[in-house]
């Protein structure tokens, strides 16, 4: 019998918006042979993705990081900020407690700071490989498969060979960025272009329909012109503009502003730390700060971004009552 692409067993840490489908893809994709072990702080995840998995293949629900960490050969960890990771690896309950690491691989796809990666990597013992692999791509991309990894690794034969095809589960794209903390560093270069990006965007449909254009003709010329971005074409933060995205569904779901401050933050501390000159950095986290910090806003989609800069509704009739965020 041939012998296996993937590892012989899988843990997953961290069920939430990004984690969840992410994971699911890997219990629908793997061999069916293969354990998945999983563990999130929200109970009620755990329990969800085992009903609604429970025909695709062994999935055994841990009590902590720890415990994951003793039973699977790989681990993936997706959480939310730098205090989440270091509280994954290094607490009490944390990977780093597990008695038989060696030989077993450690991805992270949160994104963090450059630093605090680093900082979690100085306490992994030899033997063990530990790699940043942050994702870009957001809900969506989780729930199609179809994710952008950036992994802080060399293209060698164990990411050729072991690493990419069990990625590839979950995403299409999966770069090799280069050492250790080379992935956070092409994650938080990727959302601060993103971020400036949607602001514009708002910005820019904002200032068209105020003129009296319509924004179905100026996405349109936006899509074939030097204007054209992927924010527009795919997630336009005007709601009826691109039917299936967030802005049209009330900014539910997809990349939350608050996320988005914290990446954007991330990114201008990263350009301090070595020395890149940002001339938009510190408008840019102004305006996701107050976006996120202001309640009508906060938990939405980040490009509601738009609605903050005071953008209007063109699904709600004219003199009618916009809904209440």
């Amino acid at each position: 019998m041939a012998e296996s692409i993937y590892p012989p067993s899988i843990g997953f840490i961290g069920l939430g918006a990004m984690g969840y489908p992410m994971c699911s893809q890997l219990r629908q994709k793997l061999p069916v042979t293969t354990p998945l072990y999983i563990f999130d702080v929200n109970a009620a995840a755990l329990t969800r993705f085992t009903i609604e998995h429970a025909n695709s293949g062994p999935i055994t629900v841990c009590s902590s990081a720890r415990e994951v960490g003793e039973a699977a050969d790989t681990i993936i960890s997706i959480v939310p900020e730098g205090t989440h990771v270091e509280a994954v690896y290094l607490s009490a309950s944390g990977l780093l407690r597990v008695s038989n690491l060696a030989g077993k691989t450690l991805i992270d796809s949160s994104t963090i700071g450059v630093s605090t990666s680093t900082s979690v990597s100085s306490f992994i013992p030899a033997g063990t490989r530990f790699l940043d692999a942050p994702v870009s791509g957001g809900p969506m991309g989780a729930e199609k498969g179809t994710l952008t990894f950036m992994v802080g690794a060399a293209e060698d034969a164990f990411f050729t060979a072991r690493l990419r095809p069990l990625l590839m589960l979950m995403g299409n794209n999966i770069f090799a960025c280069g050492g250790p903390g080379c992935g956070l560093a092409a994650k938080l270069c990727n959302n601060y272009l993103s971020g400036l990006i949607a602001v514009a965007t708002s910005e820019s449909m904002n200032l068209g329909m105020r003129s009296g254009l319509d924004p179905a003709v100026l996405h349109a010329i936006f899509k074939t012109s030097t204007a054209q971005n992927w924010v527009s074409d795919s997630c336009n933060p005007v709601p009826g503009v691109c039917p299936e995205a967030p802005p049209s569904r009330g900014y539910e779901g997809g990349f939350r502003v608050e996320f988005m401050r914290k990446d954007f933050q991330l990114a201008v501390e990263a350009a301090e730390q070595v020395g890149a000159r940002l001339e938009l950095g510190e408008a840019g986290l102004r305006v996701y700060t107050a976006a996120s910090r202001d309640e009508r806003f906060r938990g939405r989609d980040s490009r509601v971004v738009y609605k903050w800069l005071g953008g209007r509704d063109p699904t709600v009739a004219e003199g009618g009552k916009e809904a209440e965020m």
